[in-house]
Formats: structure tokens, sequence, C-alpha cells
């Protein structure tokens, strides 16, 4: 890389760190090339990324924004995960590792708040925006059913009565 082009990477990755919601830190050394494309997919199927940092630039990236408290985790191979759904980039991150134990997840932030391994996983186990989104459909949704069901009763049981009396009358 020459100078310009660590500038751009240095500028584009303080932007991921200013405006992400949620930055995760990993070790991916022994990630074959294959591997690290189908991380790279399953991470873009849930919106979020997946990018190699060079150390120097990444700690160069990080201040200035909300995320300086985990410059110190950018030492060894590092790669970041990042997504503006805090609840995407965790949840691709941790699966691929619980399938693959060359990539291992070292901590992370989402906005000012300093995540570890633990911290990641437990977004991870969260339900993403769309899953919350549907529950919450769901929960307004069954109330009005329930009161079309309940405003139906009457007058289905009046038609069975009156239907009763009717055969009633034809029986006698």
């Amino acid at each position: 890389m020459d100078r310009a082009q660590k500038a751009e990477f240095v500028t584009s990755l303080n932007g991921v760190f200013a405006n992400s919601g949620v930055v995760v830190i990993t070790h991916y050394s022994g990630l074959t090339v294959s591997e690290m494309t189908n991380l790279r997919g399953q991470m873009a199927e849930v919106g979020a990324s997946f990018k190699v940092a060079k150390n120097r630039l990444a700690k160069l990236a990080v201040d200035g924004t909300p995320c300086t408290a985990i410059a110190d985790l950018f030492t060894g191979p590092t790669a970041i995960a990042y997504s503006d759904d805090p609840v995407a980039a965790p949840k691709a991150i941790a699966k691929f590792a619980k399938d693959n134990e060359k990539l291992i997840i070292l901590g992370g932030v989402m906005g000012e708040t300093v995540l570890d391994e633990s911290g990641v996983k437990a977004l991870a186990a969260l339900p993403s925006l769309d899953e919350i989104r549907g529950k919450i459909v769901g929960i307004i949704a069954t109330p009005a059913t329930q009161i079309a069901r309940v405003l139906q009763a009457p007058s289905g049981q009046l038609a069975r009565v009156i239907n009763a009396y009717s055969e009633k009358g034809e029986a006698a």
C-alpha cells in the first residue's frame, strides 16, 4: 500500500468505527481463502461486513471515535466485523466461530459500550431487528383478531339458538 491508499483505508475505517451500530474484533489466523470468502458471504446475507485490518492503521482509525477503548485489541492477525444492526454482525460471527475454531472473537464495541467475548456472544443470542418487528406485529395483530372473534361469537350463538328452536318446532 502506498501512502494515499493507507490514508484512504484509515478514513474508510474511521467511518466504520464512527457510524456502525456494532464492531466486533476477531483473530482469523489459519483461515483459508475459501473460508474467508464463505464468511464474507454469510456476513453480506445479514447486512454486515468483514474486513481484514492492519493493526497500525486500525489504531489510527479508532482515534476520535466512540471505539477508542478497543484499540488494544488490535494485535496479531485481526479483522473487524461490523453492521448497522447491533445484532447482525455478532450473530453471523458467533455462528461462524462456533463451526470454525480458527476464528477467535476478541471483543467489540456497541456505541460506546465495550464488549468482551461473552458480551459479543450475548448480543448474538438476541433476536434480530426483523424478528423483533415480526413479534411486535404479531402482538399488535392478536388483540384485533380476538376482538373480531368475540364480536362474532354472540351472533353465532344466536343463530344456533334460533336453529335449535326451529328444529324443535318442526319435530313437534
